[in-house]
């Protein structure tokens, strides 16, 4: 079996953000298996147009490029204000058909909600663009004590468990969606 090829989108550019750290300690539980190879996309690295041109920026067709290469994604994202940052929304929008029949993950964190406000809107936009959003997520509440300000939980077993989780999911319809895309083209 070809290892599947998982993006991994860290959301937010805030000055002071965890996601960097949140997406290393997903990443490093990630890793530990072998049938994954990830692809860590911060937007931090990229420098993104707060509008959208006519023609696409060669960062656009960068990130673009990076999102048709994936098999699958998951989306760190923080909540902010109920809602996911604006940086992730303006690079969802960099790319269309690259996102198309393929799985999406989340890892969200934020204050009480653990950013699962951000999740639910981004499932509709995920939808929108033909993708299959994972039931099971990784949440973490940032007031509560179960997270430590450098990104690491302090249950980080049960935080495991909740990754392992996510991942069979995201691998079980990669792989099934890989098979489909494969055997015809998708149609919408």
């Amino acid at each position: 079996m070809t290892k599947m090829r998982v993006a991994v989108i860290i959301g937010s550019t805030r000055e002071g953000r965890v996601g960097d750290a949140v997406a290393q300690w997903f990443t490093g539980r990630a890793e530990q298996r072998d049938d994954l190879v990830l692809d860590v996309l911060d937007l931090i690295d990229f420098d993104l147009p707060a509008g959208l041109p006519e023609q696409a920026t060669p960062d656009m067709k960068r990130f673009a490029a990076r999102i048709d290469d994936a098999e699958a994604f998951v989306v760190v994202t923080p909540e902010y204000n109920r809602s996911f940052p604006a940086s992730l929304k303006q690079a969802i929008d960099c790319a269309y058909d690259e996102w198309r029949v393929k799985p999406v993950g989340f890892v969200s964190y934020g204050y009480r909600s653990q950013g699962l406000y951000a999740v639910e809107q981004l499932r509709s936009i995920f939808t929108e663009l033909h993708t299959v959003t994972m039931r099971d997520t990784v949440a973490f509440n940032l007031l509560d004590g179960t997270f430590a300000r450098d990104g690491t939980p302090f249950d980080a077993e049960g935080q495991g468990q909740a990754v392992t989780t996510l991942l069979d999911e995201l691998v079980w319809w990669g792989l099934a969606l890989r098979d489909a895309r494969s055997a015809r083209p998708y149609v919408c």
